[in-house]
């Protein structure tokens, strides 16, 4: 290839935003020389490194915008350590189904089974599908939309958790709410109803959401939405969080 094509290809491609094309054509053409490429295989090579180099930095923005605590996929989960959960029924939820049905997952156990875990890892796995994500907990939404309530800000905030194609809700049942607060959360669910996916962790069984919101009719109301088009997984094992210390008390039973 002359210096000269050389030089205008790499002007196309700068004017054409093709960045990864600019800086590695060289290194492209001798793998395509060195595999004897063909005309078609070596335009797939040029826009799948292109593609490639724009779909990592989507994700990686889009992980940055979606509030998630950390980025542990599914593959760290540790099933072994909760022999009771099915890995095939989360490999199962892990194709996004849900997402494109607008369907919803339920995480209910005790604090430390790993229920954030597998909500992260799910989303992560939108995420890198393409859907928008974010992350909250119910306490850090409720406070939000409670501030732009007072501020009256309220139906911008609302649209802000409406926006994402999955709104994960962390920590359901940790704290207690008001009455409108639950409101609140009344509103949001149902704006959300077969609209766009929500997955939900909470230490509480459902029948104890009535406490948690303070109001057992609008509890109903929440549950028979959320529930409707709902996958329900129960994690019942012990805690991650306390294996290690457990294993360090005297007495105590040997963690593995």
């Amino acid at each position: 290839m002359s210096a000269l094509t050389t030089t205008r290809i790499r002007d196309h491609a700068s004017r054409l935003g093709l960045t990864h094309l600019t800086d590695t054509l060289s290194e492209l053409v001798a793998r395509a020389e060195a595999e004897q490429m063909g005309y078609l295989d070596f335009l797939d090579l040029l826009l799948g490194e292109e593609f490639g180099l724009r779909e990592g930095r989507r994700f990686h923005n889009a992980l940055k915008l979606s509030g998630l605590p950390h980025h542990k996929t599914l593959d760290e989960f540790d099933y072994a350590f909760q022999p009771d959960l099915e890995p095939r029924k989360v490999r199962d939820l892990a194709t996004l189904e849900f997402v494109e049905r607008h369907a919803n997952i339920a995480l209910l156990g005790p604090p430390g089974v790993g229920k954030t875990h597998l909500a992260v890892g799910l989303a992560v796995a939108a995420c890198q599908a393409g859907f928008s994500v974010y992350f909250t907990t119910l306490d850090d939404m409720v406070r939000k939309l409670r501030v732009a309530e007072a501020t009256g800000r309220f139906s911008r905030q609302l649209t802000a958790y409406l926006r994402p194609s999955v709104l994960v809700v962390d920590e359901v049942g940790y704290l207690p709410l008001s009455h409108a607060e639950a409101n609140m959360v009344f509103q949001l669910v149902s704006r959300r109803y077969e609209r766009g996916s929500m997955i939900v962790t909470s230490n509480k069984s459902f029948a104890e959401w009535g406490q948690v919101l303070g109001d057992d009719v609008l509890a109903t109301a929440i549950l028979d939405r959320l529930l409707h088009h709902c996958d329900v997984i129960s994690v019942n094992g012990p805690s991650y969080r306390l294996k290690d210390r457990l294993a360090l008390v005297p007495g105590g039973e040997p963690m593995p």
